[in-house]
């Protein structure tokens, strides 16, 4: 052949140059070049002749058989290098090199490789083996052998066994833990009954669709997550695990629950969200110890009665249903806090009278038309009403009740008017009204958010309370600390305060004036007394107020006793004596005690006196509430100096207090001795350090001291061994002391955003038990914004990596 032609031998000696990826074959002298997608440009050599060359003659107007779209084989410059190439000897033959594709069919020897050496020693002495996301097509047949002495510790001497202390069988534990999810898995091997001491696994993410019978004899499992399969039923001795405690089937294809499923009596998780469940079983009810029921996004229509027998259930989803109604006696499971049934088709709420831990309630898109009055009244925990995307067309001035409301959602509803009464909310955060054709609004004032809005609405209540405090009718006044109303005893059966014959004649009204602060001391001391059988009405007789002349001789004296005996004074021709009349009313300066309010203090249990301007609390309203079993106190949003010492008379009943936003400078010793205290919030005060005797508040599980001026956190802190939030954000604090915080094993929140820290010891990082770490608004440079922006996981692991080592 003539090879004069440089440009077909540089082609020529490129295909003696081919990549690895054609494979090497003895039948055709050494390549196989039949299956290269190089030769759909090139053509094959094993088949070059004379015909198959091109001409050398280029000027016959025959064209190379390298076409225009691949690319041509690099001319070489000189004619003399091109010779030396030619003269070189044939390379050899590249190796076989063998490639596995990606995607391909798993063997049962790749799963068994997948179960490493390392990871079976780890196993044995863990009794944790994790093999979650490995690709596994099928359970390795020696994980079914693992609690079983291996051939080598059998065959080792106990001499052999001495060396090798971690290894010997002494130093071995049962598997516990077992996680095989997020893999290719279609079936569990009967083998699985092997596992007798597994009282964790994990087979979420995987194609199962069915479970073996064997599944049924581990007695010690407590947890089983087989999410996101293709499970349609459940084997039926699934349901005798006497320990099982936690369950998940949600993201399956069950259509209905088994009824055996009530045998499982120490269940006490379930999420069946994801489905095809159109009804529950009536047995469920005997899950008595059930705290959490999630059965989101299934098609459920009704609810069964018994399903109220949970007396332990503390959060129910019943999300993306079809439910149309809740059961009557929705008030049985008194321990519910959260109830979530957003998107159903629910056309109106209970009363939900019973259900007073309840904490948050989402009933958003559904056809509710109205608030009920009496869900606001047996609602007094409630922090989160979420009602957007309904029918409402008006809000209950009683919405007032929900003292501890943090959040009202009720956009996109028909509301035209916001009762003034939601002023009256000292703890509420978030308002949301868009959406709405509201009309006594100027929607400028709606666009700038919730506290624009509340103020406007604060503003409209001391207007009117102003007009109305000229007019006798005492009308829509704020009653006890806001609440309005009549305090009339046919309200209130069960009141033992007033005499049975006075019930259908005789009402007190008293009336605060939201800007008493604007108005002179003597002004804001007195006392409507309603008319009894006596002469005509007289304003002058009815309104007992301070002489201006006598204030300065009057202050002196004891505001409390001179009232009672002008009380006295003033009822003794109806024969009411002085100890009624503390029972009936105790008006001290700006803090009211009536029967409204003794109705509410023995039916939720929360002495709650909010947007008051009150500086003092007398002893006896302590005394009073701790009689009725009060545990949560809540003055937030007044002008209290010090925390009231009357709160001893109840440092073995609370177990909330809340003093936000006060002008308190000093905590007390004595708060140390509240033996049941959980939540303590100090926030928007003048603190600047807490006693030393702080720490041995062993119950405090929450503790908000934000927004004061704190240097530094108070040593006290760091002997709370039960704290798992602290809040200390917007404060002072200019350093962190790593080691108490090392102290406080239980610690899961820390919010230190706004403060003046400008570093962050990078032993911080080392503190696992905390989930949430807040710190944007600090001068310090590291780490970077953009890292604090990540959240928690990314500052920890940054700041671990700079951990000295």
């Amino acid at each position: 052949m003539n090879y004069s032609n440089v440009e077909d031998t540089a082609a020529l000696y490129a295909f003696n140059n081919l990549p690895k990826e054609c494979n090497t074959s003895p039948s055709n002298g050494g390549y196989d070049f039949d299956d290269c997608s190089w030769f759909t440009f090139f053509g094959n050599p094993n088949d070059m002749s004379e015909d198959s060359l091109p001409s050398n003659d280029h000027r016959s107007g025959s064209t190379s058989r390298i076409p225009r779209c691949a690319q041509r084989p690099r001319q070489m410059a000189s004619a003399n290098r091109f010779h030396q190439m030619a003269a070189s000897p044939r390379p050899s033959p590249r190796p076989n090199y063998s490639f596995q594709p990606v995607f391909h069919e798993r063997t049962t020897h790749e799963d068994d490789t997948v179960l490493t050496q390392e990871l079976w020693k780890l196993a044995r002495k863990s009794g944790t083996l994790n093999l979650s996301n490995k690709g596994l097509a099928s359970v390795p047949d020696r994980l079914y052998d693992i609690n079983e002495a291996d051939a080598e510790s059998k065959a080792a001497t106990l001499e052999q066994l001495s060396i090798k202390d971690e290894d010997a069988w002494w130093n071995q534990v049962p598997l516990t833990n077992l996680d095989l999810s997020s893999n290719a898995l279609s079936h569990i091997s009967p083998k699985i009954e092997n596992l007798q001491s597994l009282t964790v696994l994990i087979l979420h993410d995987n194609a199962l669709v069915d479970l073996p019978a064997e599944i049924g004899k581990l007695e010690k499992l407590m947890r089983l997550n087989v999410s996101r399969n293709k499970l349609c039923d459940l084997p039926r001795e699934l349901y005798s695990l006497p320990e099982l405690r936690h369950l998940n089937i949600s993201y399956n294809e069950f259509s209905e629950l088994n009824p055996d499923i009530s045998d499982l009596h120490m269940l006490e998780f379930l999420d069946a969200g994801h489905n095809s469940i159109k009804s529950l079983p009536g047995g469920i009810g005997f899950l008595v110890r059930l705290t959490a029921l999630l059965l989101p996004y299934n098609h459920i229509k009704d609810l069964p009665p018994d399903l109220v027998n949970m007396r332990s259930l503390q959060r129910l989803d019943l999300m993306q249903n079809d439910l149309t109604c809740l059961p009557e006696d929705m008030g049985l499971l008194r321990k519910l806090q959260f109830l979530y049934i957003q998107h159903n088709d629910i056309l109106e709420l209970t009363d939900f009278e019973g259900n007073e831990t309840l904490t948050e309630l989402h009933a958003s898109n559904n056809y509710i038309s109205n608030i009920p009055v009496r869900m606001c009244e047996n609602l007094p925990h409630l922090k989160v009403l979420d009602l957007r995307d309904n029918k409402i067309t008006q809000l209950p001035d009683e919405l007032c009740l929900l003292r501890n409301l943090n959040r009202l959602d009720v956009s996109n509803n028909s509301i035209d008017t916001l009762p003034v009464s939601l002023a009256a909310l000292a703890h509420l955060i978030s308002l949301q009204v868009e959406g709405n054709p509201i009309k006594s609004i100027r929607r400028d004032i709606l666009q700038c958010g919730t506290s624009r809005i509340l103020r406007t609405l604060q503003e409209r209540s001391m207007a009117k309370s102003k007009d109305e405090g000229e007019s006798d009718s005492g009308a829509g006044a704020r009653l006890c600390g806001g609440q309005a109303g009549n305090d009339t005893a046919a309200n209130y059966p069960d009141s033992s305060y007033q005499p049975q014959h006075q019930q259908k004649h005789f009402e007190y009204q008293f009336q605060y004036r939201a800007q008493a602060h604007m108005q002179p001391q003597a002004e804001r001391f007195r006392v409507y007394e309603p008319p009894h059988n006596c002469p005509p009405y007289c304003r002058q007789g009815q309104e007992h107020v301070y002489d201006q002349e006598n204030y300065e001789t009057e202050k002196k004296f004891d505001y409390a006793g001179h009232y009672m005996q002008r009380q006295q004074h003033n009822f003794q021709f109806n024969g009411y004596s002085a100890m009624y009349q503390q029972q009936q009313q105790l008006f001290y300066g700006q803090c009211v005690v009536c029967p409204r309010w003794v109705y509410k203090l023995r039916h939720t249990r929360t002495l709650a006196v909010n947007l008051e301007e009150i500086t003092d609390v007398p002893e006896e309203v302590f005394q009073l509430a701790q009689k009725e079993g009060v545990h949560v106190v809540d003055f937030a949003r007044n002008q209290l100096r010090t925390v009231p010492n009357g709160l001893q008379h109840m440092q073995n009943i609370v177990t909330e207090l809340v003093l936000a936003h006060n002008r308190i400078g000093q905590v007390p010793q004595f708060i140390s001795q509240f033996t049941r205290i959980t939540l303590l919030n100090l926030s928007n005060n003048l603190l600047t350090d807490l006693p030393k005797e702080f720490g041995v508040l062993n119950t405090l599980r929450e503790l908000n001291i934000a927004n004061n001026r704190f240097s530094f956190l108070p040593s006290g802190l760091y002997d709370l061994q039960g704290l798992e939030i602290l809040i200390a954000s917007d404060n002072h604090i200019n350093e962190l002391n790593v080691a108490g915080l090392q102290r406080m094993p239980r610690l899961s929140t820390l919010d230190l955003r706004n403060n003046d820290i400008d570093f962050i010891p990078p032993i911080l990082g080392t503190l696992t038990n905390i989930t949430h770490l807040e710190l944007v608004g600090n001068p310090f440079r590291q780490p970077r914004h953009q890292i604090l922006m990540k959240g928690t996981e990314s500052i920890m692991s940054y700041l671990r990596d700079r951990v000295p080592r």
